[in-house]
């Protein structure tokens, strides 16, 4: 879906495209799984649903790599690769799972990796352990 924002004189000031794809999981509430507008991908936090059986694996590394996968599906949907990614934000429910959030992360990120934000919540949809939000440009 598109929407396109008209300046006075008819140009198009900025265009807003829904991204949605059936290899992440859907949406637990009234948000889009991503929003693409003049160039840069706004992906909404990703949890560790697996798409294919709408469960979520155990443990904080299993949960880290499904979250990457979700987060890769939806890259690949809009025409986007990891190496686009330029800014990430990483919830987490207990920061003594930092370390091994970030070896998983790492490795979807080997060269130049994106700007980043970590922090810890009290609590994360579905009772997750991990959530990531990312942005992406060409």
């Amino acid at each position: 879906m598109h929407i396109y924002f008209l300046t006075q004189k008819n140009k198009i000031f900025m265009s807003k495209k829904i991204i949605h794809t059936e290899k992440a999981p859907q949406a637990v509430g009234p948000y889009s799984q991503a929003v693409e507008a003049n160039g840069m991908l706004f992906i909404s936090g990703q949890i560790p649903v697996d798409p294919s059986t709408g469960k979520m694996p155990e443990g904080i590394t299993a949960q880290t790599e499904q979250v990457m996968k979700n987060i890769g599906a939806i890259l690949k949907e809009a025409g986007y690769t990891y190496e686009h990614v330029i800014k990430s934000t990483c919830l987490l429910t207990d920061m003594a799972d930092f370390k091994a959030m970030n070896e998983v992360y790492a490795k979807y990120y080997p060269n130049n990796p994106p700007a980043r934000a970590a922090f810890a919540v009290k609590g994360l949809p579905l009772n997750a352990m991990v959530e990531i939000e990312t942005i992406a440009t060409k």
